[in-house]
C-alpha cells in the first residue's frame, strides 16, 4: 500500500513560517515514521526571500504567486503565517474558497474574524486548525476541543503572553521598575521595538477571545472585552502585593456565572503558592478548571519560532489524518455555529480587590477613606501603611477587600480622589482567588 503524501504550502516565511518550513524539511522522515504520511513542503510564498535564505530553505520552493500554489492539485493544506487582520485576512479566504485547508497561528485574525471564516470554510467543505494561536507550544486548543470535552469548563486563567511576563518577572525578582525591565526584554529580543499590542494586553484579549469561545460554546464579541495591560504597573504595587501575600501577573480570565460570561484581561494578584505564580520569564501557562477533572494546567513556551511551529505542524498532522475536518464538522463549539455569549459588564465583576491611596501624613485619613469604602458596600479586610517617596509629607495606605464587584470598587476609588489630603486617583487590582468550586 503506497504511503499517503499531502502537499504543504507555507504562506509567509517570517520567524513562525521559517521556522515551520524548517521543521517540515528537517524533520520529514521523522514526520512520515509518526504518522505514516509524507507531508510535503512544496510551497515558500512570499514577496521576500531573504529570511528564507538565511535558513538554508531550497529557492525551488520560494513561489511570489499564490494563485499557482493553488492551482496544484497536490496542495491540501496551506499554512498562514503572515499575520494581522487585513492581507491575512484575504489570503486566507482565497485558500479556504479554493478548498484547501488552513492552518494559522493568527490571533488576531481569528478573534476578530473567525467566525466569517468558519463560515467560508464551512461553506467550501474545508477546515481551519489554529492551535498554535494561543499560548505558542502548548497544546491548550486541543485541550480545550478533546482532551476535556466531556466537561464543562467553569474557569480558566491564562498567562497568555510572554512578554508581558518577562517584564513582571524582572519587576517582581529583582525590583526593576516596568521601564527598565521592558528596556531589557527589547535588548534580549522578548519585546518588540514597538510593544504596545503586548504591552496594553491586546495580544492576550485575542487569545481570550478564542480560548472562551471554545470553553463555553459561545461566540465571543471581541469588542466587548474589558482589556487592562500592564503599562501603568507601578512597582511599588509589586512589591506591596508581596509582602501580602500576592504576586502579580497579567491575566486572561473566563468565570461562567449565572448570569452570563465574566471575560477580562487585566494584572491581578495571585497567591504565592498557586501554580501560576511561579511561571516566570517568556513562558506561558493556562489553569483550567473542568466540572468532571477538576484542575487542569498546561504550561510551556509560549512564543518564539520552534514552540510555535511545533504547535502548527502538529496541526499540520492532524489536518492530513483528516482529524481537523471531522471536529469542525461534528463538534458545536466553533464560533459561527454558537449563539453569542451573555458577556458581563466591567461593573459586575466580583472577587476580592487592592487598593492604594497616597494620602496627607495626618490622622484621621484611614478612617475617611474606610468611610467610603463602608458606603459602598466594600468591607476591608486588611489595611497597612506605607512611608512614600512619591509626595512629601504624604503616606501610602493599602488596603485589601473581601469580595465586592469592580462597580462598587470604582464609585469608591472615585469619592476618594475627591478627599482633602488625597494625592492623586487610588490604584486598584484585582485578587484572584482559586477557583472556588474546586479549593482546597
Amino acid at each position: 500500500m503506497s504511503m499517503k503524501k499531502i502537499g504543504v504550502a507555507v504562506i509567509g516565511c517570517g520567524i513562525v513560517g521559517g521556522a515551520t518550513a524548517k521543521l517540515l524539511v528537517n524533520d520529514k522522515e521523522l514526520l512520515k515514521t509518526r504518522t505514516g504520511m509524507e507531508l510535503e513542503l512544496k510551497y515558500i510564498v512570499d514577496v521576500n526571500f531573504s529570511r528564507a535564505q538565511d535558513l538554508g530553505l531550497d529557492s525551488s520552493l520560494f513561489q511570489s504567486d499564490l494563485d499557482k500554489v493553488l492551482s496544484d492539485p497536490e496542495i491540501g493544506i496551506c499554512v498562514e503565517t503572515v499575520g494581522g487582520t487585513t492581507i491575512a485576512k484575504d489570503i486566507t479566504e482565497k485558500i479556504l474558497k479554493a478548498g484547501r485547508q488552513v492552518v494559522t497561528a493568527n490571533k488576531a485574525l481569528l478573534a476578530i474574524h473567525g467566525p466569517d471564516l468558519m463560515k467560508t470554510a464551512r461553506e467550501n467543505n474545508t477546515a481551519i486548525g489554529f492551535e498554535a494561536s494561543c499560548g505558542g507550544g502548548i497544546p491548550i486548543i486541543r485541550a480545550l476541543c478533546d482532551g476535556l470535552s466531556a466537561n464543562r469548563i467553569d474557569a480558566f486563567y491564562g498567562i497568555v503572553n510572554g512578554t508581558c511576563n518577562y517584564i513582571l518577572t524582572e519587576m517582581i525578582q529583582k525590583g526593576q521598575s516596568y521601564a527598565d525591565a521592558l528596556s531589557d526584554a527589547q535588548k534580549d529580543g522578548l519585546a518588540e521595538a514597538d510593544p504596545t499590542l503586548d504591552v496594553t494586553g491586546g495580544d492576550s484579549s485575542h487569545k481570550l477571545a478564542i480560548m472562551a469561545a471554545l470553553s463555553f460554546g459561545q461566540h465571543i464579541d471581541y469588542d466587548k472585552l474589558f482589556v487592562q495591560g500592564i503599562d501603568t504597573l507601578d512597582l511599588a504595587d509589586v512589591k506591596y502585593g508581596a509582602e501580602l501575600g500576592y504576586i502579580v501577573k497579567l491575566l486572561a480570565i473566563a468565570q461562567r456565572k449565572e448570569n452570563g460570561i465574566s471575560l477580562r484581561v487585566a494584572p491581578a494578584f495571585i497567591k504565592q503558592k498557586h501554580p501560576l505564580a511561579w511561571v516566570s520569564g517568556p513562558f506561558n501557562a493556562v489553569s483550567v478548571y473542568g466540572s468532571s477533572v477538576g484542575h487542569t494546567m498546561y504550561y510551556g513556551r509560549g512564543a518564539g519560532g520552534s514552540p510555535t511551529a511545533s504547535a502548527v505542524v502538529a496541526d499540520v498532522i492532524s489536518a492530513a489524518m483528516g482529524i481537523t475536518k471531522i471536529q469542525f464538522e461534528t463538534l458545536n463549539i466553533w464560533p459561527d455555529k454558537t449563539e453569542p455569549a451573555v458577556q458581563l459588564p466591567v461593573e459586575d465583576f466580583e472577587g476580592k480587590y487592592y487598593m492604594r491611596a497616597i494620602v496627607a501624613d495626618q490622622p484621621g485619613m484611614l478612617s475617611r477613606l474606610s468611610a467610603i469604602l463602608a458606603e459602598h458596600n466594600i468591607s476591608i479586610a486588611s489595611a497597612l501603611q506605607k512611608e512614600t517617596e512619591e509626595y512629601d509629607a504624604a503616606v501610602s495606605i493599602v488596603i485589601t477587600t473581601y469580595s465586592t464587584n469592580e462597580g462598587n470598587i470604582k464609585k469608591a476609588v472615585d469619592a476618594i480622589e475627591k478627599l482633602d489630603g488625597v494625592s492623586r486617583k487610588p490604584i486598584y487590582i484585582g485578587i484572584v482567588d482559586e477557583h472556588e468550586e474546586f479549593a482546597d
